[in-house]
Formats: C-alpha cells, structure tokens, sequence
C-alpha cells in the first residue's frame, strides 16, 4: 500500500481517486489529508476537490503523462541506476555557463537528444550547463515560463526518467547542470493549487499574474512547497544548482526572506551530498546583499545575472539607446561595469525615473559573483523578431563580443548557438491549446511592441508553430559545409573555444577578486583596456584604427591586423586582443 497525502485546507473533503477506487481521504487541522491505495511507480491519480467530479492532479505531482489538466502518474525517483558516482561537483568561480532551451536545442527538442550533443559543449570547454525550466506546462512547445507543475518534469521533452538520464550524462562529461526554476509566478492554464489552499495572493500581482503567497496566512506550507521543490532537484535529480527567475517579483515581507531560506537549505543540502550547490539569482534590484554571504546579514546568493553588463556591451557594440539602454551610452559605462560591477549603484536610471541600486562592497565580493552575458533568451526573446547579435552586427563586433565576454572578471555565460554566431533567431513562442488564451496572447505580443514603435507586421505571432520551428538551432552551421556564411560560424566557434581555453590556462583571467581589476579606456576614440595582471584586454569600440598605449606580447587577437608598434597596440576597427607582459 502507497500512502498518499496532500495539502488541501480549502476544500471542505478531499477523494482519492486510482483507477476504478475512490478512497475517502483524512483530514487534520494543519490542512493535510491522507490515505493509502494500492499504486506501484505507473498508476495513474488525481484528487477529488469537495464536490467536484472531475480529477485534480497533484500539486507534488512527479509526472503528467497526459499533460497538466490530466491525472498525475506514480513515479519513483529511486529507481534510475546513476552512474555519476565519481561526480564531486564544482564550484561556479572560475566556470563558463551554458544556457540551452531543451525545446530548440536539437531538432527533436527532447533530453535524450540533446544529451547527444553534450560532446559539442565539452569541446568546447564549457563546465556548467543552464537549463531554462523543464517543469510541466499546457501544451507542446514553451519558453518554460508559463509552467504550473513545479515537480513535474514536461512530457514532451521526456519527462522526469529522461531527466534524471540528462544529468546522468552531463556529470559523466563532467559537466555541472543548472536547472532555472520560476517559482514568482505561475502559468494561465492548468494552474489548480488554488483549489487546494491559499497558494497565491488574491490582493496583489506582478507582471505574470498574482503573486505567490510568500507572507500571508498559511504561507508556511506554501514556502514548505517551494523548499521540498528546491530539495527535489538537488536530492532526487542531482542538479549542482538553480537559476532563481526574476526574484525581485518574489514578495516577502517576512523577517527571513524566502532567499535566505533557500541559501539555508541548499548549505544543507550541500554537506549532505558532499559537492558544492549554486544558487543564481535574476534580480534586477542591483542590491548587493543579494550576493553577500548570510553570515554578513546578506541573502546568500551564490551569484545573480547582471543585465548592466549586458546593457552596457551591447550599446557599444550596436549603438541601439532605446529604453533601458540609454544610460549605458558611453564606454565609461562599460568601464564601471568591469571595475565595479554594477553600473547603476546608486545613480538615476533614466528608464526608471529614480535613483537605482547601491555599491558593491569591492573588497568582500568575489567577481565570480556576478554572471555577465553577451546574449541571454531574454535578451534576444524578448525583442520583437528574436534576432540574436548575428542579425546585425558584422563579424568584427561578434568576435569582440565574444572577447570582452569570456575575458570579462565575472563568470561568462553563452546562449546556445552564440558560440558559432548562429544564424536561426529564438522568438518568443507558446502552444497555448486554448484558442481565446492563445489569440490574447498573440494580440497582446503585438499590441506591446506597435506601441514601441515597431510594424506589427513583423513581430512573430507566438502561436504559430513556425515560430517554433524557426527557433531550433541549425546544426549544420557549426559542422557542415555551407555556402551561406558558413566560414563565419567555423570562424566564431574556433574564436569561442580559443577564448575559453585561454580563460582556462591563465589564473589572471579566473581571480575573482575585485582588487586584481583596472579599467583604462578613451571616450573619444573609443578603446577600452582591462588590466587583470600580467594580462590586457584591449578592445577598439570604434570605427576606425587605433593606437591603444599598451605593451605585451600578443596572446590572442580577434583580427590578423592587430599589431604591437612602439607607441602601442595598433587595432584596427571592431577588434582587439590578449596581450602579456610576462
């Protein structure tokens, strides 16, 4: 017999129902019922809410073969033979992150195909892969954002077993794995844990729809929800850490934030397994007790993304100001960043309208704090037609992106494709099977971005399956023999792999102290140089040669033009280079 248990306060009586059985279940004052079936890993279930008579599945469901308005299924996650024995984790300073979307990765866009092309990332010299949320979601195909089964692993990417196969052959490729969570909102379809108790707050919302109830009456076990959640993945999955989305839209007004705890547990967690645990936060508060150690009354992040990083390359790699990238305009922008980690610290943000974020504390902070990015999903996703930098820029800017990224002081991180300058964009898409749901979506993508300017008539409809389909990355680019810019993609991914081995085999370009960093650069004529060292990163923004007062030997060059003169490093335009002294 299988005990099953759930917590249901709001229904006045809950039902058990397997198969043919429906078990009258029993209820305590503390909210949860319980009863025991017969149900081996297989059996299929779902819960009677009062006096409804159709199924709910199980919030704690592990599986939902039929997907998430369907009846949950019994899964034993013991029962996968792990072969990672000999996996020991690592820690995220000196790594390089690979974010992928399972869906567009491979053509199949499932786990068992993409744990083929893990090769492709070892190769490459990658330590860490970053999934985007694989937790159930309506329909075929996601972003992943939209999902409403937090345990569930979706179906259509393979479910929990091939899961469990993924990180299997990812730590045997000594590869660590990042599994990016959402627990600050949840989807439009298939959401019932409202039915069961007070999971969301009735009075308050964020961008995505009402908020989790964090600090109300009964939040305790709704936190207790989301910390069985973050052990799950940890325990049962054997992930070495989570990416936290957008975290500044968790509201907690509680003593010890829902962070702390998190950092609480995953320490735990850590000592337990014996192999170190990461967590990464997206937060856009730029507060840098998002990153410092709870012993230091901070929230104990192990790292959060930093979108000025990614603000400030991006606008003087493309000199787009629109919005939020307004304020980063200047290569000083981009020498703060690199020096101080936050741009805004304090200062206005124009996008805003207000003062913004505060200083890090330099001498306490590590770098590898901080996950700097030339490209992300969001980055790319979240512009109307989903064109990566390749759209845009010519190959002297990628190369240089490429170089200021990888030799950044943070800890760099690829989406996937960026490191051949992939061609295929990554739109935003959904599969959303309810047609009035599907069509609010569509109008409201347009209706957002006609009001940014932009022709409704090029911006993707979401539900559209081509959408989709356009979105997969084209493996032929990387490895085969092509006419249309295929020098380009054999160019970049060489550059990419020549980048991170060079991060790799000079210490300078992995200390994560702050102190070891000195920006030089020219306003005017638009060179930046980053001192880490023995080592110089040297970087001409313009469109034009430069001379850049630097000396050293060249380690790498983005472009064979590149020469050290006696007046200095000689750049020509949308290029630069690794120089050593010693």
């Amino acid at each position: 017999m299988t005990e099953f248990r759930v917590w249901a306060p709001t229904p006045e009586r809950v039902t058990l129902v397997t198969g043919d059985e429906r078990v009258p279940m029993t209820g305590g004052a503390d909210g949860w019922w319980s009863a025991e079936a017969s149900a081996a890993p297989g059996t299929d279930y779902g819960f009677l809410l009062g006096d409804g008579d159709t199924p709910r599945p199980d919030p704690r469901s592990r599986r939902q073969p039929d997907g998430v308005h369907g009846l949950s299924r019994v899964f034993d996650p013991g029962a996968h033979h792990w072969g990672d024995g000999d996996w020991h984790g690592r820690p995220l300073a000196g790594g390089v992150i690979y974010e992928l979307h399972i869906g567009t990765f491979t053509p199949e866009g499932t786990l068992d195909s993409a744990i083929e092309r893990l090769d492709h990332l070892v190769d490459l010299g990658i330590d860490f892969v970053e999934v985007l949320p694989v937790n159930a979601f309506n329909g075929t195909h996601n972003w992943g954002y939209d999902g409403v089964a937090w345990f569930a692993v979706q179906e259509t990417y393979g479910g929990p077993a091939a899961y469990q196969r993924f990180v299997d052959a990812c730590h045997r490729r000594g590869l660590a794995v990042i599994q990016d969570v959402v627990y600050n909102h949840l989807g439009p379809s298939g959401n019932y844990l409202p039915e069961f108790g007070p999971y969301l707050h009735q009075a308050s919302a964020n961008t995505w729809g009402l908020s989790v109830n964090l600090d109300g009456p009964d939040s305790d076990e709704v936190r207790r929800y989301i910390l069985d959640n973050v052990q799950m993945w940890f325990r049962d999955y054997h992930v070495d850490g989570l990416r936290l989305d957008a975290v500044h839209a968790l509201l907690d007004h509680r003593a010890t934030h829902l962070l702390e705890e998190m950092a609480i547990e995953t320490d735990a967690a850590s000592a337990t397994l014996g192999r170190p645990l990461t967590l990464i936060a997206e937060s856009d508060l730029n507060d840098p007790r998002m990153i410092r150690p709870r012993a230091a009354h901070g929230l104990g992040m192990t790292a959060q993304w930093s979108d000025d990083f990614h603000h400030a390359l991006h606008v003087n790699l493309t000199g787009e100001t629109v919005g939020y990238y307004a304020d980063f305009d200047s290569v000083g922008a981009l020498a703060k960043v690199l020096e101080r980690g936050f741009f805004h610290d304090g200062t206005f943000s124009s996008f805003r309208g207000r003062t913004h974020g505060r200083p890090i504390d330099r001498e306490r902070t590590p770098t590898s704090a901080l996950v700097v990015f030339a490209q992300d999903h969001d980055q790319i996703g979240n512009r109307a037609t989903g064109d990566r930098l390749t759209a845009t820029l010519d190959e002297g800017r990628l190369r240089l992106a490429a170089l200021l990224m990888l030799t950044a002081p943070n800890t760099p991180m690829l989406f996937m494709g960026e490191e051949w300058a992939a061609s295929t964009p990554w739109q935003f898409f959904t599969s959303h099977p309810e047609p009035e749901l599907g069509r609010a979506t569509a109008e409201g993508r347009i209706a957002e971005f006609a009001r940014m300017g932009w022709d409704p008539s090029v911006v993707p409809d979401p539900q559209d399956p081509e959408t989709f389909t356009r979105s997969k990355l084209d493996w032929s680019e990387p490895y085969g023999d092509r006419d249309d810019g295929g020098d380009l993609h054999a160019r970049t991914h060489a550059l990419t792999r020549e980048l991170i081995a060079l991060r790799r085999a000079r210490p300078e370009l992995t200390d994560p102290r702050f102190g070891t960093v000195r920006v030089e650069y020219s306003e005017n004529d638009r060179w930046i140089v980053l001192h880490r060292g023995a080592l110089a990163v040297a970087a001409n923004l313009g469109d034009a040669p430069v001379t850049v007062p630097v000396s050293g030997h060249v380690l790498l060059a983005t472009d064979a033009g590149a020469s050290v003169s006696p007046s200095g490093l000689v750049l020509p335009a949308a290029s630069g280079a690794v120089l050593a002294s010693v």
